[in-house]
């Protein structure tokens, strides 16, 4: 009896620890800690496989044994709310949330109107389509708490920046041609606590493309929160500059401004190195490393920029660290990069182009191209190939990773994988 009841108290202390409650996981790095598999196939490690209708690239949001997820029509008039049991696939939500007569055009063959992806906690789920709505469920219920239909702007090439989680906020990022803005939400009444619109200086021309563009103004990107000091900060990059702002009030703290616009992926944190990295965005895009300071005020490009990178940085998908590495993926071509310095140690050829956010888990990385091939390497300084892996549909969607199963979401279904 001693044994069942500790076998019992141990999975359930496992499952409870289990869980990707965001884009990017619980620390919103992109890094798993479960002994995720490192070979697959069709036929090969798929515990199930689960069609999904329409089109989407969110990430699946795992906790409570339940994986949320969103999804759209192709023309943006039905956006819809799936749950899925996180064991057998089992379908348990799949409910129209929002129908569109007229959804702004995406004008863009790489996003989706269910791009942005949830975050979750113990009892609420909070899903986004960006200006087209924002929704509380209740996990249990699947009845909605709340939800905000007033948050506004144009999108022009279609939402794609997902929602954060801090302490009693839930936060939107809201970019688009004609406005730029957070807005922090209250978590238990979808109330807005504050609203902080960019200040950025759209002032120059850049490549041939006049500063008003809608192209200039719009990004897809998703903050992260530091402790700096006494006071969290809430760090984004956005289109021509990336800004550090007071997560608690939504106070400018400090920024950096560059020449590139539309950034997706999410900034990387290393508290070890006090460096945060920024992907600029299309163009030329570049990664900034830039020194955390809890006295620095106003623009620090010239004060605080320990390096920058130009060479196959990733034009959407996130990097990850692992070992004091930071990895990235671009144009066929996956790399491997000091994070101290920003010496490049390796690059090597290897699939199509990506747009899923890169993950590591021990001592690999996991490379996931939009053509459905993964590419698992050591995380060291010299290229080591562990495997390659072949699902049906490419990725788009960044993967997520629960206890010691990988969760897929290529073009068409979802899948669960593990040894």
């Amino acid at each position: 009896m001693r044994i069942a009841l500790c076998l019992i108290l141990f999975l359930t202390v496992t499952i409870a620890e289990a869980g990707w409650p965001e884009f990017r996981g619980p620390d919103r790095d992109g890094v798993a800690a479960g002994d995720l598999p490192h070979t697959w196939s069709e036929e090969e490690n798929v515990t199930w496989k689960k069609e999904i209708h329409g089109l989407g690239w969110s990430t699946p949001i795992i906790l409570e044994g339940k994986i949320w997820l969103t999804t759209a029509t192709e023309d943006g008039r039905q956006m819809s709310i799936l749950c899925l049991d996180e064991q057998s696939g089992e379908v348990l939500l799949d409910r129209v949330f929002i129908t569109n007569d007229n959804p702004e055009p995406l004008a863009n063959p790489m996003n989706t109107y269910a791009s942005p992806s949830g975050v979750i906690e113990e009892g609420r789920v909070y899903l986004h389509f960006g200006s087209y709505g924002t929704f509380c469920l209740d996990t249990e219920t699947f009845e909605t708490v709340w939800q905000r239909r007033d948050l506004r702007c144009s999108h022009w090439r279609g939402p794609a920046s997902s929602l954060a989680l801090w302490e009693n906020l839930v936060i939107a990022t809201l970019e688009g041609a004609d406005q730029q803005y957070f807005v922090a939400l209250d978590k238990a009444t979808g109330e807005t606590v504050w609203r902080r619109d960019r200040s950025t200086r759209f002032d120059d021309e850049t490549d041939g493309i006049p500063a008003n563009s809608g192209d200039m103004r719009k990004s897809y990107s998703t903050p992260i929160f530091v402790t700096v000091g006494e006071r969290v900060q809430m760090i984004c990059n956005g289109a021509k500059a990336a800004w550090s702002y007071d997560a608690k009030t939504g106070e400018e703290l400090w920024s950096v401004h560059y020449s590139t616009h539309s950034p997706s992926s999410r900034p990387i944190h290393s508290e070890e190195l006090g460096l945060v990295y920024l992907n600029t965005g299309l163009g030329k895009a570049e990664i900034w490393a830039t020194q955390l300071d809890p006295e620095a005020r106003g623009e620090i490009e010239e004060t605080h920029v320990e390096w920058k990178l130009l060479q196959r940085t990733p034009k959407r998908s996130s990097p990850v660290l692992a070992n004091d590495l930071l990895f990235m993926a671009n144009a066929g071509v996956i790399s491997c990069v000091d994070a101290k310095s920003g010496e490049v140690y390796w690059a090597e050829r290897a699939g199509a182009d990506y747009s899923a956010s890169l993950l590591a888990s021990g001592d690999h990385v996991y490379f996931f191209d939009e053509e459905g091939l993964c590419t698992v390497v050591e995380a060291t300084k010299e290229f080591r190939k562990v495997a390659e892996n072949t699902l049906d549909a490419g990725m788009m969607a960044s993967p997520a990773a629960s206890g010691d199963a990988l969760f897929v979401r290529t073009k068409t279904h979802l899948y669960r994988i593990e040894k």
